[in-house]
């Protein structure tokens, strides 16, 4: 309002050019305590005022008919009250800023209703949203979306009990239909992606009431306990349901069902239950799905009985396999969350510290002894470090204008490295995949894999870096793992553990159904049928598939293979791998059977989205699609493991080339990254009859890959250990060799793996 604007009037009351009126109390020229204001267009506010703005209780009444009485701070909707909006939907809550913020309820025009948490203006927290349908969800939404753990239960009786993304079911779960038949699994983006248990009505199976508080809520969805695992095998499934392999087995020909959606799908075992003479009560169905269809099934018999009933997965028996997987024992619980707090805090100094030093071409000196940076950081604080919750640490950050150059070579941005690693949803730790006990951390983004490193390897490491920066500069396209940062943490009583950063090679918004780690010998490269889970990391021999690729991206993988492989041939690196990561698409001709989405969209109001599994989905396009490389449609930001260039396919005419998923995505095409290819299934003539089927025998990928662990050198014991082993087992199958048979068998067995000819 304009005040040097204004004209006599009586006391109270104030009259201005602009045609608005406040009448009430004023102090000087301000209005100050109790007052009206109307303005011109119709707008009505009557309540407090604090120095001419709108502050404490009071009523706001726009012209459109949308009514607010509640509190005002500053001019804003600011504290708790009720917004009345012209459609006749109400809102009862926090405010802050003029936007909902903190805990509220909302019943919207058609009678849907949401209660809980909201985050500048959308969803986000717990909360309940509850269908005029029946339908009703309980559990976490983040941005408007339910997101993270929660239970929908359908106004038919069906419940979902499990873990959500963007509106759809995400990660592992249960499925409980109105009949009492029950599906434990995984979905990705909304359908059946992965291995899971299916129960028929009426048989046998795990305490779904325990289950659920197992994981966070009960069968109701009252909220129970917290846990922060999204993903949960069929493994620990079966291991929790006492669930024993049958001998009986069933081959699915082509007799499929034209609808296997998460309804109808229950109906394909309870119609077979009774085969094999027996006990319909004890028969279950293990089950591979792939983006809903399914590829696999294996029938099983369930002991669940009154003395076997379900138990939990306790927190005390996963610290223990933790323990048992570590070399140093001592960083559990407390001292780990100590760990992962002071590696927070080196790395926000160190990056803080280097980034603003102008850049210049590293030097001779700055791979030398000397190129380290050592600070202490005392609980308290002191002139140079931020007082903190953790315990006194001792920070080493070595060759840091090294690092520096190599993450602006890898073209990341600090300030992203900086939160995605030191941000405030933390580092998670996940299970090491080898034998060397070193401890993993995942970022929250899962862009940056931490690992701790043993003396040895700190020092190969060091030895390495100016010919690896080197290499890393000269090959783009290079498939050896990018590291970003060496630390060492000294704790108060002495223990000294070293870090690395690197990127996640799996860091795609694609589920990887399949990990592999490849070193090309045979000898113990396989891995125990009862250890393998849906995230195990296989071995050699448990590569059941060959891969057929574009003539032209075969040709750049091996190019780049045989440069990689002669860098560290001429370090005498040996025993590194290639980590495989496998994404399987639904076969093509099976696209007619999908089970739909249910993804709820991104509307203020759910209630508009029918969140039923009634509807019919069209049929998508079959496999995946090359098409030419367009920037503006796909993501061109650098990722956490490659860089390099788009790939150039010869079926697309030697142009570069985008990856189109039908449904899905589209990926830009880089080594190492995105890579299509077909999966031949091999078959093993002289094997054993498995009870597990396999249904196909070729299979659409998405492949992602690059070569791990190339810190060990071909030392003194590593030509004792291949003396000795040489002796038991004939020389060539063994996985430690001299360094260039290592690096030729190596590549002669990738070539097997990827096969020339398509």
């Amino acid at each position: 309002m304009d005040t040097s604007s204004s004209i006599l009037s009586p006391p109270g009351e104030r009259e201005f050019s602009n045609g608005d009126f406040y009448s009430g109390e004023v102090k000087g020229l301000l209005p100050h305590g109790k007052g009206k204001y109307s303005w011109s267009d119709g707008t009505v506010y009557e309540g407090d005022w604090d120095q001419g703005k709108i502050s404490g209780k009071g009523k706001l009444t726009w012209s459109s008919g949308a009514k607010y009485q509640g509190d005002f701070s500053g001019g804003y909707l600011h504290g708790i009250g009720t917004m009345t909006s012209p459609d006749e939907s109400v809102y009862s809550g926090a405010w802050r800023m003029n936007v909902r913020h903190g805990l509220g309820r909302k019943e919207y025009c058609n009678s849907d209703l949401y209660d809980g948490s909201w985050k500048e203006g959308s969803q986000e927290g717990r909360g309940s949203y509850s269908w005029t349908n029946g339908n009703r969800y309980i559990g976490s939404w983040k941005k408007g979306k339910m997101c993270g753990r929660g239970v929908m239960r359908w106004g038919d009786g069906d419940l979902f009990d499990g873990f959500w993304l963007n509106g759809s079911r995400h990660g592992s779960g249960v499925y409980k239909f109105a009949d009492g038949s029950l599906y434990f699994g995984t979905w990705s983006r909304g359908v059946k992606d992965g291995k899971g248990i299916f129960y028929p009505a009426g048989s046998k199976h795990p305490s779904l009431k325990k289950w659920c508080r197992s994981l966070e809520y009960d069968d109701t969805g009252k909220f129970v306990l917290s846990r922060s695992n999204s993903s949960m095998g069929v493994d620990e499934i079966r291991s929790l349901s006492n669930v024993s392999r049958s001998l009986s087995m069933n081959t699915l020909a082509s007799d499929h069902p034209r609808d296997l959606t998460s309804k109808s799908a229950r109906t394909f075992g309870s119609a077979r239950q009774s085969e094999g003479g027996q006990d319909k009560n004890r028969i279950a169905y293990e089950r591979e799905y792939m983006q809903g269809v399914l590829i696999r099934e294996s029938v099983i018999t369930s002991s669940v009985d009154r003395s076997l009933k379900i138990r939990p997965p306790s927190s005390t028996a996963l610290s223990k396999q933790v323990s048992a997987r570590t070399f140093m024992t001592f960083l559990t619980g407390e001292h780990n969350y100590h760990l992962m707090l002071n590696l927070q805090l080196g790395i926000r100094y160190t990056v803080g510290k280097i980034t603003p030093v102008p850049r210049r071409e590293v030097r001779g000196s700055d791979f030398g002894k000397k190129a380290r940076t050592v600070m202490f950081f005392p609980r308290d604080g002191s002139n140079l470090t931020p007082p903190h919750k953790s315990i006194d640490f001792s920070w080493k950050d070595y060759c840091p204008m090294v690092f520096r150059n190599l993450r602006e070579m890898f073209k990341l941005d600090a300030a992203e490295y900086m939160m995605s690693i030191c941000g405030d949803d933390g580092l998670t730790e996940i299970c090491s995949p080898g034998k060397s006990g070193s401890i993993f951390y995942l970022s929250h983004d899962d862009r940056f894999v931490i690992k701790t490193l043993k003396q040895s390897e700190l020092k190969v490491l060091l030895k390495m870096l100016p010919r690896y920066y080197k290499h890393v500069g000269d090959h783009e396209n290079t498939l050896i793992t990018k590291f970003f940062g060496v630390h060492r943490i000294t704790l108060k009583w002495g223990k000294k553990v070293r870090f690395v950063v690197m990127g996640n090679m799996f860091c795609t918004e694609l589920k990887i159904h399949r990990r592999y780690d490849l070193k090309g010998s045979s000898q113990g490269r396989f891995t125990e049928k009862i250890k393998i889970q849906e995230k195990t990391t296989l071995k050699d021999l448990d590569l059941a598939y060959e891969f057929h690729m574009d003539k032209l991206l075969r040709e750049a993988l091996f190019k780049q293979i045989y440069l990689d492989c002669a860098f560290l041939e001429s370090l005498q690196i040996i025993d590194y791998s290639l980590l495989l990561g496998l994404h399987f698409r639904a076969p093509g001709q099976l696209n007619d059977i999908l089970e739909p989405p249910n993804a709820i969209s991104d509307q203020e109001s759910v209630s508009s989205v029918d969140v039923g599994v009634t509807q019919e989905l069209s049929i998508p396009p079959k496999g995946l699609l090359l098409v030419t490389h367009e920037p503006n449609s796909v993501s061109t930001a650098p990722g956490p493991h490659i860089r390099g260039s788009t790939l150039r396919a010869f079926s697309v005419g030697e142009q570069e080339v985008d990856l189109i998923l039908p449904g899905t995505a589209r990926l830009r095409v880089q080594l190492g990254v995105n890579m299509p290819a077909q999966a031949h299934h091999k078959l093993d003539e002289d094997k054993e009859e498995s009870a597990t089927i396999e249904l196909f025998e070729v299979y659409d990928v998405v492949v992602y890959m690059g070569i791990i662990d190339i810190l060990q050198e071909y030392n003194t014991k590593k030509k004792v250990e291949h003396k000795c082993k040489s002796l038991q087992y004939d020389p060539l199958t063994i996985s430690v060799t001299e360094p260039t048979i290592y690096s030729k068998r190596f590549v002669n067995f990738l070539h097997k793996v990827f096969p020339e000819g398509m």
